[in-house]
C-alpha cells in the first residue's frame, strides 16, 4: 500500500498503488493548469474526508512497489468528469473493465 502524501502539516493518505498511479494522472492535468480542486475520500476509522489541493501546496505520491501499474482510461475519464465539477474528485471505485 502507497501513501498520497499533501500539504503542510502532512496528509498522508493510504492508497493502493494502482489507485495512486490513476490520481497521478488526474492530479497532475489539473495542477499543471495551475488550478485547484477539492478531493473526498473515504476513511474507514472517520467516515469522509475533503481537503483543497492547490497548485502551491507539497504534493507526494510514494509507492509500495516498483512496478508501474496499468491505467484504466475509463476510469481517468471518471476522474476527470468529477475533477471538473463544482463538487471536485470523489475517489469511487474502478469501474468495471479495468485493466
Amino acid at each position: 500500500m502507497g501513501s498520497l502524501i499533501y500539504g503542510h502539516p502532512e496528509i498522508d493518505i493510504k492508497l493502493e498503488d494502482r489507485v495512486l498511479a490513476h490520481l497521478q494522472v488526474v492530479f497532475s492535468e489539473k495542477l499543471g493548469r495551475n488550478e485547484g480542486f477539492h478531493f473526498s475520500w473515504a476513511d474507514h476509522d472517520s467516515g469522509r474526508n475533503v481537503v483543497w489541493v492547490h497548485p502551491a501546496m507539497p504534493l507526494y505520491f510514494r509507492y509500495a512497489g516498483s512496478r508501474v501499474p496499468s491505467l484504466n482510461p475509463a476510469w481517468i475519464g471518471d476522474m476527470q468528469r468529477d475533477i471538473n465539477s463544482g463538487v471536485g474528485l470523489i475517489l469511487r471505485s474502478e469501474p468495471h473493465g479495468g485493466s
